[in-house]
């Protein structure tokens, strides 16, 4: 015999849904913030401001690993989710900006520009535009990692406000 009424068991029940909701998504952000790592680092060795950058982009994300953390055991703070939430879309800003610039130095490096007389350099130097074209597309994915996250933090923090 349950103490409850019918009502309030489908409340209890549907609070806990939402509890094991929220603990998926903050395990879920927290994995993806590792491989966004992992792609910010392996991308970071060709110009300075992309090197900058990155290097500002790694840091924030180790930095962030801790509010993650606490999004995982408090899955119903809201506070945390809003922080990884504005934060990630600077972040994210950054990343674009330097990957862009990057992937018009790399764009130059691989075709020239006829109208100025610069040739490609890539025949000359492969190893340099290999490394170029691997560093743009590693912080590509970096970006698509990161709009993930964005996506991810405005569903919890969404799922947060209404529970």
């Amino acid at each position: 015999m349950s103490w409850l009424t019918r009502e309030e068991e489908e409340a209890l029940c549907g609070s806990h849904r939402r509890r094991r909701l929220q603990r998926g998504l903050a395990i879920f952000d927290f994995l993806l913030r590792l491989a966004t790592i992992v792609t910010t680092i392996t991308a970071s060795s060709v110009f300075l401001f992309f090197v900058i950058a990155i290097a500002i982009v790694a840091s924030y994300l180790v930095l962030s690993l801790p509010f993650s953390i606490v999004t995982i055991v408090r899955p119903l703070a809201s506070l945390p989710r809003l922080i990884l939430l504005i934060s990630n879309t600077v972040v994210v800003t950054l990343t674009t900006s330097a990957t862009a610039a990057t992937a018009a130095i790399v764009y130059l490096a691989h075709n020239g520009n006829p109208n100025t007389n610069w040739l490609p350099i890539c025949q000359q130097f492969g190893d340099f535009c290999q490394a170029t074209s691997s560093a743009v597309v590693a912080a590509s994915l970096g970006i698509v990692f990161f709009l993930l996250l964005i996506v991810i933090s405005a569903i919890a923090l969404k799922a947060t406000l209404i529970s």
